[in-house]
């Protein structure tokens, strides 16, 4: 029996965690072979790969974001040969099982929640007497009626065989995210995540899991993700998992946890502070929401202010990035707590800051108590809303703007003085500057094309010019710092008309040959100084408002040095002659 499980990921540097677990599991009684594909693949590349392996079965891991082109791709192999057996599973086909049968008649079976002994046991009826009625957690068709046999127990986690180390995987490890699972489940209730409806917390046995990042890590991993729901729910496991990543990783590697920020000592923080390498870690927390009613609603229990000690300990220790996320739309969070939500998030000015919208999952609570707060969301995958009764859609698209904008703006990093002193000091909140400009870009119809890094710059340029803002001079001067500093080689045609003329040019530079003392102990030679760097006048010295936040307007000449030998330039805030 030729036996295949495929995926659909989101992008091509993911990797598939379940597919993996299944092949490990049913091995060595069944040979299965993984196939992954992403969601931008044409659907006939992806069948016709599928149908050149002859397969007799094959299993299909579903999520929100692959299930629409997942069900086109059976639909299609379905038409091409009936044959061949369809399973699906995962958190998207486990909930509302009977609906999804009736729906797709392509569906065989479909495996509910935890696959890997199921999987297993399914393929060995298919292989002999097809007794389906003997398989927990599947559901199928007998004589056209949908029967379902619900799970029995859960697998013991520290039996499952690594899904670490199939040997088709070693080509592919140092471009690929690599995820790690060391525990299932979640000890919160958080009505709008799956993770809620699986009650406890199950390990993986540590010694192994420690052999399988020993192993990872020697064929050249380099961005291992550990999907643990709440990573840091032992204090004592995070620590000696920690010490362990700190003591034996390899330098370039990443390690990527989901914690709980509120739970986390000072002490275990210190300890990172400490002893870890920086940009080793990085931390992606779940805020969601500042509003304590919200959070009640959802049952979703968060000290905000033991989480401000965590993200600002972590913060000042300069080691670790933190992606922190918020959810636009949970109950009885409108426009305005939100808004408050935002700005008490950004205030943390974290790394990433995503903003997200609610997606209303299959099986959860907040799904099942939907009428209750007036949601309208959209029928097909990822089911997002549409508004509720405190927040419209108008309100949705208005905050859309926002995060339209925060992604180039902010979580790019591509104008972060730029950016700070916008928020800080010439608008009301960081909130109402992305809001506003957010606004504007959609009025100009830019969210429908392209841009490169010139047109960032060109377009808040552009904004800030017809919002009328006072200090646009500094403001612009800031941006020409920014997109300086971003290059690597002199940029041929800055994104400004230049100010000097090419003989205050070369006065200036004349007056640097002669006095070279100007350059703070930079060496250059004649031929470097005009051939790979930039003067432009600004209003005030940059590098003493970079160093202490205060500005004191008088004339000076940025001064910039790309150094062909090096990936980031020299950037010098000069006395202007004129100020002499």
């Amino acid at each position: 029996m030729n036996i295949i499980c495929a995926t659909l990921n989101a992008k091509y540097i993911h990797t598939n965690l379940a597919i993996r677990y299944l092949k490990a599991y049913a091995h060595p009684e069944y040979e299965v072979e993984l196939a992954e594909y992403t969601i931008k693949d044409p659907i006939m590349n992806i069948v016709t790969d599928l149908i050149r392996k002859k397969p007799h079965v094959i299993g299909f891991s579903c999520y929100i974001w692959n299930i629409e082109e997942t069900i086109k791709v059976i639909k299609m192999i379905k038409k091409i040969d009936p044959s061949i057996v369809i399973m699906t599973g995962g958190p998207e086909v486990s909930y509302d099982v009977q609906e999804w049968m009736k729906n797709v008649p392509e569906f065989d079976f479909i495996i509910i929640g935890e696959g890997e002994e199921t999987f297993k046991t399914l393929l060995g009826e298919l292989m002999n007497e097809k007794r389906f009625e003997a398989v927990p957690g599947i559901a199928y068709r007998l004589q056209e009626q949908v029967h379902i046999n619900h799970p029995l127990h859960k697998i013991d986690l520290r039996e499952l065989p690594s899904p670490y180390r199939f040997e088709e995987d070693l080509p592919h490890l140092g471009k690929r995210i690599t995820y790690i699972e060391t525990s299932r489940g979640c000890p919160f209730s958080c009505q709008f995540c799956l993770s809620s409806i699986e009650v406890g917390v199950r390990y993986f046995d540590r010694e192994q899991i420690k052999e399988d990042i020993r192993y990872l890590l020697k064929n050249g991993a380099k961005t291992i993700k550990f999907v643990d729901r709440t990573f840091n729910i032992s204090r004592s496991y995070a620590m000696d998992m920690f010490r362990f990543l700190i003591d034996e990783h390899v330098p370039g590697t990443v390690f990527q946890f989901e914690i709980t920020a509120d739970i986390m000592r000072p002490e275990v923080i210190e300890f990172l502070n400490k002893e870890a390498p920086p940009n080793l870690f990085r931390f992606e927390i779940g805020v969601q929401s500042t509003n304590d009613y919200t959070n009640e609603l959802v049952k979703r229990k968060q000290n905000f202010a033991k989480l401000a000690r965590t993200v600002t300990l972590v913060k000042e220790g300069g080691k670790i990035d933190q992606h922190l996320d918020l959810i636009a739309g949970l109950p009885e969070e409108d426009y305005d707590s939100f808004r408050k939500t935002f700005n008490d998030v950004f205030a943390f000015r974290p790394e990433e800051l995503q903003l997200g919208f609610l997606k209303m999952l299959r099986g959860t609570g907040l799904r099942i108590q939907a009428e209750e707060y007036e949601y309208i969301y959209s029928d097909h995958s990822p089911y997002e809303i549409l508004g509720n009764r405190v927040l419209s859609f108008d309100d949705i698209i208005r905050i859309k703007q926002v995060e339209d904008v925060l992604e180039k703006y902010w979580n790019d990093h591509r104008m972060d003085h730029t950016i700070e002193y916008l928020v800080g000091t010439v608008f009301p909140s960081p909130f109402d500057f992305f809001q506003e400009f957010g606004g504007y870009w959609e009025s100009q119809g830019w969210s429908k094309i392209g841009h490169q890094l010139e047109d960032l710059f060109k377009r808040l340029d552009e904004f800030l010019q017809t919002y009328g803002i006072m200090d646009k001079e500094i403001v612009n001067d800031l941006m020409k710092y920014d997109y300086l500093a971003k290059h690597k080689y002199k940029p041929r045609k800055p994104w400004w008309e230049p100010v000097l003329s090419k003989t205050e040019r070369s006065q200036f530079y004349q007056e640097i040959i002669e006095n070279p003392s100007r350059l703070g102990g930079l060496e250059l030679e004649e031929k470097d100084l005009f051939k790979h760097t930039i003067l432009e006048p600004v209003t005030f010295n940059i590098d003493q408002y970079l160093s202490s936040g205060k500005i004191e307007r008088e004339p000076h000449m940025l001064f910039v040095y790309f150094n062909p030998k090096s990936d980031v330039p020299t950037l010098i805030s000069l006395e202007s002659p004129s100020a002499r």
